[in-house]
C-alpha cells in the first residue's frame, strides 16, 4: 500500500489551512450579493454572472481573510476563537504562501472583470478591492480605525452587489438606494455586533476597534439600533421589499438579551455569534425566496 511522504501530508495541510483562512463557511455571503443583484438585473445567466460569482465565492474571501490572518498573527494567538469555523490561526511558515495564493487568484477574475466592465463598475470594483486590503494591511489598518472598521466590513459585502449593479448597468433607483443603505447599515450591525466578542483580547494587543473605544454595551445597542434602522429602510422598497424588513427581526432578539452587557462579560456574546453565522443561512434563505418572489411578480 502506498503511503504519503510528510511532504506531500505537509503540503496537505498547509493547503487545507489556506483554504480554512478564507472562512469557507462564509463564501455566500459575498457571491449571494452578486449574483443576485446581477441575475436581478439582466435576467440572464452569463458567463460574467458566473465568472463573477466565482470570484466573489473564493478568491475575494481568500484576500479578505487571508490577508487578516496573516497580519493578525500575533493578537490572534491570544484569540480562543481562532483556530476554526471563526478563523484559522495560520503558522508564520505559510504566511507568505497565503498572500501569494491570493494574489494569483485574485488577478485573472479582477482582469476579466475589467475587460468586460465599464468606468462604473471599474471604480466600485476598485472600492471593493481597497477595502478588502485596507482593513488588514500594515499602514492603512482600517481594522484599527474605530467606526472606520465597521464600514470597512460592511463594503465588504455590499460592493459586490453594488459591481453586479455597475456590470450589468442597472439604473439607480430611490428602491436600489434604501436596498443598499439597509444592507450596508445590516453590515454595520454585524461588524460590530462581532466586535465586542474580541474586546479582551484585542486591548491585550493593543488593537482599537469600534467595540473597545465605546464599551461592550455601547457596541451592542448601536449594533441593535442599525439592524432596527436596517428593516425600516427596507419598508421604503417597492413589494415584495417590504418583506424584506422581517428579516432582522432574528438578529434583534439574538443580540437583545445582551442590552447591558460589560466588558467583562463581553466574550459571553460568542454564544450569539455563533448564532449570527446559523442565522445568515436562514435570512439567506428567506431573502431567496424574496428575490424569487419578486423574479416572478
Amino acid at each position: 500500500m502506498n503511503q504519503s511522504s510528510p511532504r506531500t501530508s505537509s503540503l496537505g495541510r498547509d493547503i487545507a489551512q489556506i483554504i480554512l483562512s478564507s472562512r469557507p463557511i462564509s463564501w455566500i455571503n459575498t457571491a449571494f450579493p452578486f449574483a443576485a443583484a446581477y441575475l436581478l438585473s439582466t435576467r440572464e445567466v452569463d458567463l460574467t454572472l458566473v465568472i463573477g460569482a466565482i470570484y466573489f465565492l473564493v478568491p475575494y474571501n481568500l484576500a479578505m481573510y487571508g490577508i487578516n490572518d496573516v497580519f493578525d498573527y500575533a493578537s490572534d494567538l491570544a484569540n480562543p476563537r481562532k483556530g476554526g469555523i471563526e478563523g484559522a490561526l495560520l503558522a508564520p511558515r505559510i504566511h507568505r504562501a497565503t498572500i501569494w495564493t491570493a494574489v494569483a487568484l485574485n488577478v485573472p477574475f479582477l482582469v476579466y472583470l475589467v475587460i468586460v466592465g465599464n468606468p462604473l463598475s471599474w471604480f466600485w470594483l476598485a472600492v471593493s478591492v481597497f477595502a478588502v486590503i485596507a482593513y488588514s494591511a500594515p499602514v492603512l489598518r482600517f481594522k484599527e480605525r474605530p467606526f472606520l472598521d465597521s464600514i470597512t466590513s460592511s463594503t465588504h459585502f455590499v460592493s459586490p452587489a453594488i459591481v453586479g449593479l455597475a456590470l450589468a448597468g442597472a439604473p439607480i433607483t430611490a428602491s436600489t438606494i434604501a436596498t443598499l443603505t439597509a444592507f450596508f447599515l445590516w453590515g454595520m450591525a454585524a461588524h460590530a455586533f462581532g466586535a465586542v466578542q474580541d474586546i479582551a483580547p484585542d486591548r491585550e494587543a493593543g488593537i482599537s476597534s469600534i467595540a473597545t473605544v465605546i464599551g461592550a454595551r455601547a457596541t451592542v445597542r448601536l449594533a441593535l439600533c442599525l439592524w432596527l434602522v436596517a428593516g425600516v429602510a427596507m419598508l421604503l422598497t417597492p413589494w415584495p421589499g417590504p418583506l424584506a424588513a422581517a428579516l432582522v427581526v432574528p438578529y434583534l432578539i439574538n443580540a437583545a438579551p445582551w442590552w447591558n452587557v460589560t466588558d467583562e462579560s463581553s466574550p459571553s456574546t460568542n454564544r450569539a455569534w455563533r448564532r449570527f453565522i446559523a442565522l445568515n443561512y436562514f435570512a439567506g434563505f428567506l431573502a431567496t425566496m424574496i428575490l424569487i418572489f419578486a423574479w416572478i411578480s
